[in-house]
């Protein structure tokens, strides 16, 4: 008897392998070159800020206002579209989003003056709201929690993959200065945005709205799936299940918001403004993306393992905040740093403690949270947290302008990794998903 029952643990624990390595080989591909497209969208200006800045009259005040304006158009949209995704499907809206972004990204290279360039970014903003957390959701659609913060950090990892391809590659296009007539930042913008618009119509061919229409896995795998997630969900419902007014009014969403706020503050910060100070360490465009790239090298690595690490513990808080902290403590040495060697350790710091959050910090509101609740409380959570993507640069540009240096600006936003540091362990991790059946089993599984 006891040997049935090993084997039958095993046939399941092999279902499960199967089930989970056939639905990310399946999905991440896309996800990622999707998100690694949308990111790269959304801070090439800080490469084209190398030129554009001069040739249109920008101060870094300015910069740094039109470059963190894109998260006020994103904040506008963000609940609505995400609700808008669950109702008619990731495909179609995903697909919309990434056509109408190309389009508008594009449109940047059009800009004349501080006006148009404000304009143009809180456009896209309203273009691109919905993605990422749209993708947050897609992921619950398919993945139990077990595997959710290494799903997470493979997608996210296209955060510093973009900036590392984006880095050389923008190095690059702005050498293409006098080309047909326009700039090397306009070619930056018009090149980098076509992608978008290519991937919307493929997405859309493409892609599987939930396990059940997933004619591509095996009949068993198809209902082991769709039976595990739906153990998860009856799991979270049965102790708490929200409506979608219950989870945006909800403390804890709110002050996760708060948390993912520190952390943009200081990640765009410091994204939009990194070009200009290892610009500082380097002479010539290419050789400023090669070095640019470095830290996101870094990061790309760190996130992956932490995510994995994090979901082997089953500990979120602690593993978010240390990643949050970790990048504080990189940014404020790089600000009392004169040797360029110790300065780009300290960006290296930086950018291995930001990269390692978010995959951790997302398996926190996605434990509490179903259906539409989950796509208002992931969405709200997003676009209150990206707010700090304006103020985080609007704050570095004013601070540099009235300083005169870098130092006090990376000083100041590194205070926003350390309030989130320090309150996401206040709130804790909720634990309502240790129990659900088939735990045991993914522990026995092991890596898909």
């Amino acid at each position: 008897m006891a040997v049935a029952s090993s084997k039958t643990g095993s046939a399941e624990a092999e279902l499960e392998r199967a089930t989970i390595r056939r639905v990310a080989l399946r999905l991440l591909p896309m996800l990622i070159l999707c998100y690694f497209v949308a990111y790269l969208d959304r801070v090439n200006v800080g490469f084209a800020g190398l030129t554009m800045n001069k040739a249109l009259g920008f101060s870094s005040a300015v910069f740094g206002f039109g470059g963190g304006i894109f998260f006020l158009g994103y904040f506008l949209f963000e609940v609505p579209s995400n609700v808008i995704l669950e109702r008619i499907g990731a495909r179609t809206w995903i697909a919309r989003i990434l056509v109408t972004w190309g389009i508008i990204s594009a449109l940047t290279a059009a800009v004349i003056g501080e006006y148009s360039f404000f304009a143009v970014r809180f456009l896209l903003g309203l273009a691109e709201a919905g993605f990422f957390p749209g993708i947050i959701l897609y992921l619950t659609w398919w993945f139990p929690s077990y595997y959710r913060s290494r799903m997470t950090a493979l997608f996210m990892a296209a955060i510093p993959v973009s900036n590392i391809i984006g880095s050389l590659v923008s190095g690059v296009l702005l050498n293409l200065d006098g080309l047909a007539g326009l700039a090397g930042w306009q070619w930056l913008f018009i090149l980098e945005a076509l992608p978008a618009a290519a991937l919307g119509i493929v997405f859309y061919f493409t892609m599987t709205d939930r396990p059940e229409q997933a004619d591509w896995l095996e009949p068993e795998q198809r209902q082991w799936l769709i039976g595990r997630l739906a153990a998860e969900r009856q799991q979270r419902e049965a102790i708490r299940h929200y409506s979608l007014w219950q989870a945006l009014g909800n403390p804890r969403v709110l002050l996760l918001s708060l948390v993912y706020f520190g952390g943009t503050y200081a990640g765009y910060g410091i994204v939009l403004f990194q070009p200009q100070i290892v610009h500082k360490l380097a002479a010539g465009f290419a050789t400023v993306g090669l070095i640019n790239a470095i830290p996101y090298v870094f990061g790309a690595c760190t996130m992956i393992l932490w995510g994995r690490h994090s979901d082997r513990t089953g500990e979120r808080a602690g593993h978010t905040s240390i990643g949050y902290f970790t990048g504080a403590v990189g940014l404020t040495a790089c600000a009392f740093m004169t040797d360029p060697v110790m300065t780009m350790a300290m960006l290296v710091v930086a950018a291995m403690g930001q990269s390692s959050t978010g995959p951790c910090f997302w398996s926190l509101p996605t434990a509490m949270l179903s259906g539409t609740a989950a796509a208002g409380g992931i969405a709200l959570i997003n676009a209150l947290g990206n707010l700090g993507g304006f103020f985080g640069p609007y704050v570095f540009g004013l601070v540099r302008d009235f300083t005169g240096n870098f130092s006090y600006g990376l000083v100041a936003i590194a205070v926003g990794p350390v309030m989130s540091a320090i309150l996401v362990l206040a709130l804790g991790h909720d634990r309502r998903l240790e129990h659900i059946p088939g735990r045991a089993e993914s522990a026995a599984a092991g890596r898909p």
